[in-house]
């Protein structure tokens, strides 16, 4: 989904009230099939949202939990991948909106997982209210309690696997990447990529969140001098995901630079247009 297409089904979902969950896009909430993407890497989430789950010798991590209403979705495609719910040792997210931290709390009961949120996200997912001010209002979400909130630089480990928060704020003010790396002959570096776009967000004026644009502005420059062979988003088709999987393309060191220059275009475009 574009930026524009994203922010428009969240102004929709605002207006519409309670009925506004039929709007959402419906891949959003369209089970597939689970599957493994690479090495111990399997995408459980549903055809428009992204869930991953990485398996260790001592159990799983499941990054992202989409929406509520696809947690009992995403409990199924973990069981068929092999790996019992309780299994799930570490809950981490990507960013505090209602499409990727709503199924949180549903999944974190089911798996007795601890549950590691960016610092600027905690407060956000503890009280399951949004952080910042966007242009389509408020979106709660299931409140969770976090575990951990970790800070750039920091890591989640579970025998062997280590995962490192990298933080890009500015879609969210804690949202954070997570990178891993796949051992073999060639090494892989993957990157769990939070959003950089706007999607509604408030960049001029935004009390709740004034440090927004400066935040975004570093995070593509983080971003931007980042080498990743593996790109895995949280939008799928953000970067043709399912498509580069069928073509046996997911490592492609291109995808990251080219993601960072068009998320810049939109983010100096809608800056331009708000500032007016």
């Amino acid at each position: 989904m574009t930026t524009m297409r994203f922010g428009l089904a969240l102004a929709a979902l605002a207006m519409a009230g309670p009925v506004g969950a039929q709007l959402d896009p419906p891949a959003w909430t369209r089970p597939i099939a689970p599957f493994n993407l690479i090495g111990p890497v399997d995408y459980v989430g549903t055809e428009g949202l992204a869930a991953y789950l990485i398996h260790t010798r001592s159990g799983a991590i499941l990054i992202d939990g989409t929406m509520p209403q696809n947690a009992a979705a995403i409990e199924r495609s973990v069981i068929a991948r092999g790996v019992k719910i309780r299994d799930v040792k570490y809950l981490l997210l990507s960013h505090a909106h209602f499409d990727h931290a709503g199924g949180l709390a549903a999944l974190k009961r089911a798996s007795g997982a601890k549950l590691v949120v960016g610092a600027g996200d905690a407060a956000a997912v503890n009280s399951g209210i949004p952080p910042g001010e966007t242009n389509y209002g408020v979106i709660r979400f299931p409140a969770a309690k976090v575990d951990r909130a970790i800070r750039d630089g920091e890591r989640v480990t579970l025998s062997g696997v280590t995962l490192t928060a990298v933080a890009t704020p500015g879609h969210t003010p804690g949202c954070t990447s997570w990178t891993m790396q796949l051992p073999g002959p060639k090494p892989l570096n993957v990157l769990f990529a939070c959003s950089v776009t706007v999607a509604g967000n408030k960049l001029v004026g935004n009390k709740a969140y004034p440090g927004i644009v400066p935040d975004f502005r570093r995070s593509f420059d983080r971003l931007g001098a980042m080498q990743a062979d593996v790109v895995l988003p949280f939008h799928p088709e953000s970067v043709d995901l399912m498509g580069r999987k069928e073509r046996s393309a997911l490592v492609d060191r291109a995808v990251l630079p080219k993601m960072v220059a068009d998320a810049r275009i939109a983010f100096d475009a809608d800056l331009a247009k708000q500032s007016k």
